[in-house]
């Protein structure tokens, strides 16, 4: 996420910008302004003697960090009886606020470079700088407001302003959550660079990129992202860029980008296994859904929770491999308190064929409740019951499920079945009534007699 400050705030960067403001001050020295035919507009720039050594003292001061000697000299050069010309009380007022900035007493730096500005004919290069240092102080102190006001002044008097001007400007729209109107300004910066045949600079990239998240504009994010990929390649942007595909739909090209780069080992499935496995699912790719989650909760990538033993058990059960999917399904059930675990379970155990454990996890999964289909696992747990024989039991089972409607058709089949199979089961246990022995001995007599 970009950090709501400045994005030009380092130290060095002011750092640059003062010593230029500095420099500035050499080139306007006595020497510069002596010629009499200079024009008028250069003779606001002159600077005594005095005052320019007394500066450069001040600078050494500066650099040296010896703020309380720079602020004594400087209060002697504004206190002091001769009279300063505009441009001398505007560089000491720079100078000032660069020491300032240094301390990181932004509120004074602040103060002083606003002196800057009310000082009369300042030059176009002072003026421009002074105003680009006071914006992003304003950065620096948060004041959103106040730096998007100095940037609309430093555009106001810059004839074609620079890129990084306009980046200034979409960066203050960014920090005050106007997103739209923070695009064109940065779009112009970007474009500009291009048309220089430059790189667009990264930052720039990341910052346009966000915009777009935030006004949920994802064909713009994915054309910024495939630039960024281009100039930038580096695998969080790929896989940022899959995030765009499934925001658009195209799950298709999120899976092939996230299954490469996972491949290739350029993501850890600590934070993207059970996305991919999600994915492999969702395009019918079960048993790579099932050895990616086996792969990485082995490896303890994965936590080994309810959820993902679940969803480990639903990869393994959509590969039809009923054996792989019971353990993990167990051990999610056995974890939890969700009835539905152990019904799922049941199932696995129905296909298998083992229909003592069905008929337990069924009879676990009624028990703990909450089920989706309560008559559903009781035609479930009377189907284990009634492979086991144990047919008084199913039939209660299916009567329990009849009392649904949706189940009232399939349990009164059942119903009628487990019925017949108890008749034929008590027929058959019924013993042949016992004769006595003068009975039997006139059966086997009359045998003889219709056999001769």
């Amino acid at each position: 996420m970009i950090p709501r400050s400045t994005p030009e705030t380092s130290k060095h960067i002011l750092f640059r910008v003062g010593l230029s403001v500095l420099l500035a001050v050499f080139l306007t020295s006595p020497l510069a302004a002596q010629d009499k035919n200079e024009r008028k507009t250069k003779q606001t720039v002159a600077m005594s003697q005095e005052v320019y050594e007394t500066l450069m003292e001040i600078q050494e001061l500066v650099e040296t960090e010896n703020f309380i000697g720079a602020q004594g000299k400087i209060s002697e050069l504004q206190t002091g009886k001769k009279k300063l010309s505009p441009y001398e009380s505007a560089q000491i007022w720079n100078l000032s606020g660069y020491a300032y900035y240094l301390q990181e007493r932004y509120d004074d730096a602040i103060n002083s470079y606003a002196k800057v500005l009310q000082q009369p004919e300042l030059p176009e290069a002072l003026q421009q700088s002074t105003l680009k240092t006071l914006a992003q102080l304003h950065f620096t102190v948060e004041n959103y407001q106040l730096a998007l006001d100095t940037i609309r002044r430093l555009i106001a008097v810059v004839a074609e302003p620079a890129a990084d001007v306009y980046m200034l400007l979409g960066q203050a729209f960014f920090q005050m959550q106007n997103y739209s109107d923070a695009v064109p300004p940065i779009r112009t910066a970007i474009d500009m660079f291009k048309e220089q045949g430059r790189v667009p600079r990264e930052n720039w990239l990341l910052l346009l990129r966000v915009c777009y998240w935030e006004l949920k504009d994802f064909p713009m994010m994915l054309l910024v992202l495939e630039e960024l990929i281009e100039a930038y390649p580096k695998d969080s942007y790929i896989l940022t860029l899959a995030g765009v595909y499934s925001e658009l739909g195209d799950t298709k090209k999120q899976l092939a980008l996230t299954e490469s780069l996972y491949e290739k080992g350029y993501i850890d499935g600590k934070s993207h296994a059970v996305n991919l496995a999600n994915l492999y699912l969702l395009h019918g790719l079960p048993y790579k859904a099932a050895k990616v989650l086996e792969k990485e909760m082995a490896a303890e990538n994965v936590d080994s929770n309810v959820r993902n033993l679940r969803l480990l058990s639903q990869a393994w059960y959509q590969a039809r491999e009923d054996e792989k999917a019971i353990p993990p399904l167990r051990q999610a059930a056995a974890s939890g308190d969700e009835g539905e675990l152990y019904i799922r379970l049941a199932q696995s155990y129905i296909n298998l064929e083992r229909w003592n454990e069905a008929a337990e996890a069924a009879k676990d999964g009624l028990a703990v409740g909450d089920l989706k289909r309560e008559d559903t696992a009781n035609i479930m747990y009377g189907m284990a019951l009634f492979n086991q024989k144990k047919l008084e039991q199913a039939r209660r089972a299916f009567q329990a499920a009849s009392s649904d409607r949706r189940s009232k058709r399939t349990a009164a089949q059942w119903i009628k079945y487990v019925d017949s199979e108890i008749r034929r089961r008590d027929m058959l246990q019924q013993k042949m009534p016992e004769r006595e022995a003068r009975e039997v001995d006139d059966i086997i007599r009359a045998n003889q007699q219709e056999t001769e």
